[in-house]
């Protein structure tokens, strides 16, 4: 029984989360480094979600990544937060340690570390940003982005005011403007982000104007179901390079492994075949 308690728990907390692949994603960490642990998905209604947060710790858990709906009320149960999470009052990776709760904000880690690794050579500060969308995975992009020194970020939204809020939540200086003008933001832009659910399988279609992309931009959608969505086709016919949306989720991982397992994981094509291919 004793033994059973040694190996460390962790799990990934939403509702629902039986779509999440991160079981999938950190056992096959798990078993490829021979670690023994496991790693679980944490179905949690909202109103339970502090009970069983406080519980996990007497049942051995080391920590949690935390999905939607949970992530503000995660980051308000923490007793210490990374300048990101703090900013974004929100959090994806949880660690318990000596009685305390840890939280983090790694969606924009793993935003900027999979385009460094499928896009050799590009840098954030290459030059202007358009981003579209203004919901809450935009946020984490956005912070991101503005940290490794992107020299300008517009931001396209149907609606002006959730961009004025986001800006304001923030606190940075971000050209905002309406969808209309999506060409005038693609305009010269080292990078574009769709950050909405445009194209996403089972969502609403994509019905943007991409001909003002030029070829040297790099194009990448935070969506990965379809791995190759409409804007990644729309951005490639115009010649422009592309980065999907997979390494975002996988790379956004690598911390709250190494925090609870002990070990520093990589992110490769092993472990993208074995995502994919998680029921």
């Amino acid at each position: 029984m004793s033994e059973e308690r040694d190996a460390p728990l962790a799990g990934v907390f939403g509702w629902p989360a039986s779509h999440s692949k991160s079981p999938a994603l950190h056992g096959h960490w798990l078993k490829r480094y021979g670690i023994r642990g496991w790693y679980l998905p944490l179905p949690v209604r909202p109103e339970d979600f502090a009970e069983v947060l406080g519980a996990l710790p007497r049942m051995g858990f080391v920590g949690a990544n935390v999905t939607m709906p949970h992530k503000a009320e995660a980051f308000r149960r923490a007793d210490e937060a990374t300048p990101l999470a703090r900013r974004l009052r929100a959090a994806n990776t949880l660690t318990f340690r000596e009685g305390r709760l840890f939280a983090d904000n790694t969606d924009g880690f793993g935003f900027i570390e999979n385009l460094r690794q499928n896009s050799p050579g590009w840098s954030p500060a290459a030059g202007p940003v358009a981003v579209i969308g203004a919901g809450g995975a935009s946020r984490a992009v956005i912070a991101a982005l503005a940290e490794a020194g992107a020299p300008e970020i517009r931001l396209l939204n149907r609606t002006l005011a959730n961009s004025e809020e986001l800006q304001r939540d923030l606190d940075l200086p971000l050209r905002l403007l309406p969808m209309e003008k999506l060409s005038e933001a693609l305009e010269g832009a080292a990078l574009a982000v769709n950050a909405t659910a445009l194209g996403m399988a089972g969502g609403p279609p994509f019905d943007l104007d991409l001909s003002a992309l030029a070829p040297e931009t790099l194009a990448t959608d935070l969506i990965y179901a379809p791995l190759k969505t409409p804007f990644l086709e729309a951005a490639e016919k115009q010649g422009a390079r592309i980065v999907d949306g997979l390494g975002m989720l996988l790379h956004q991982a690598r911390p709250g492994f190494a925090a609870w397992f002990g070990r520093e994981p990589d992110v490769d094509e092993d472990l993208r075949r074995a995502v994919l291919e998680a029921a």
